[in-house]
């Protein structure tokens, strides 16, 4: 079978970024040296006297939507603003550019993290495969991911991330968007081993989550979950938390994670995928491994299990006679009919023999 996303896409390094030059620019796409380091905004206010009409509506289209236009094809870009391919083209050269591929190149520099995504899932697609095809890939993407986390572990801090798990007093939680849900997972893996484990990831959004951290005590632990694209409140929640001295553990994608530099301790998973932004599957066995290592080293792992299983019986289907959670329901009492009939009897005698019968 076809390799429908190629291994080669997946870098063993942790999130891995486009070389770019000593600004920080991925160099210039001008046709012309003066040209070579203006933003798409300066290219437009220096040509725009000397713009036709039509090309005048496409520069305030970009002006007003420059985020749109960095995800379209030229195509998509003159039908949006209702021109001619051809129209779309020449407004890239009247930009100082050689065509609209050096154009959407440089429209697209700075939002490069939050549009990789679309550009994975728009190479992707363009691939032929069948849906059995993608189900497989998928899969393979994922084994590779593990395979790289696998090999970039590192000892030392993974012994450092479970001593600090098992000696906080309390462990808070905290991730958004999808990794608000491996936040719940996370919180309900280390229940069980740990003294008190606290999800802040709730309804009541970041305003909430930080209402909750503010009672972090020296002995707790905050664990941070972020992966790209990073969600803002995340960031902002563990900086916030830092500069109030909290102990933070941070499970991220690398080195370049904004939630690294913040973090005492900090694990890395590969999550590389082409038809979505992360793979959640990839840091929920990577979650998985992590409180499989804190239960193995936890004091009284067997018998905290063993207590928590007695106390969840009622809960569980299939728990033997007497334990399940009919056991613990009221229940009607039994009838008895050979009882009922006599009593019935009695009654119907009483009556047969009381003075006041006809």
């Amino acid at each position: 079978m076809k390799t429908l996303f190629p291994a080669a896409r997946i870098s063993d390094q942790p999130n891995a970024r486009a070389m770019t030059n000593g600004n920080g620019t991925h160099g210039s796409a001008g046709k012309n040296g003066s040209n070579g380091s203006a933003s798409i905004a300066e290219r437009i206010a220096r040509a725009l006297p000397t713009l036709t009409p039509a090309h005048q509506r496409m520069a305030e289209y970009v002006l007003g939507n420059p985020f749109r236009a960095a995800t379209m094809r030229i195509d998509e870009f003159a039908d949006a603003v209702a021109v001619s391919v051809a129209t779309a083209n020449r407004f890239a050269h009247a930009l100082g550019f050689e065509g609209f591929p050096q154009f959407r190149a440089e429209l697209v520099r700075g939002f490069e993290a939050t549009l990789a995504p679309v550009e994975k899932l728009r190479t992707e697609l363009a691939r032929p495969a069948t849906v059995a095809e993608v189900f497989a890939a998928s899969l393979e993407e994922d084994v590779r991911n593990l395979e790289a986390s696998r090999r970039a572990l590192d000892a030392e801090t993974c012994e450092r991330a479970v001593e600090a798990i098992l000696a906080a007093e309390r462990i808070f939680v905290v991730g958004f968007g999808a990794s608000g849900f491996l936040a719940g997972l996370l919180q309900h893996g280390l229940d069980m081993s740990c003294r008190t484990v606290i999800s802040v990831s709730g309804a009541g959004g970041a305003s909430t989550a930080a209402r909750q951290l503010f009672k972090l005590q020296p002995r707790d632990l905050l664990i941070v979950i972020g992966f790209p694209r990073y969600v803002y409140d995340t960031v902002a929640i563990a900086k916030r938390a830092r500069s109030h001295g909290a102990h933070i553990l941070a499970l991220t994608d690398g080195p370049t994670s904004p939630l690294a530099p913040l973090a005492d301790i900090a694990l890395y998973a590969q999550t590389g995928r082409q038809l979505s932004a992360n793979s959640d599957a990839a840091v929920l066995a990577f979650i998985e491994a992590l409180c499989g290592a804190v239960a193995y080293r936890a004091a009284h792992a067997v018998k905290a299990a063993a207590e928590m299983t007695d106390f969840l019986l009622p809960w569980l289907h299939g728990a033997p006679p007497g334990q399940g959670r009919d056991a613990h329901e009221p229940r009607e009492p039994r009838r008895d009919a050979a009882a009922e009939g006599r009593a019935k009897a009695a009654t119907a005698r009483r009556k047969k023999t009381s003075p006041n019968a006809s």
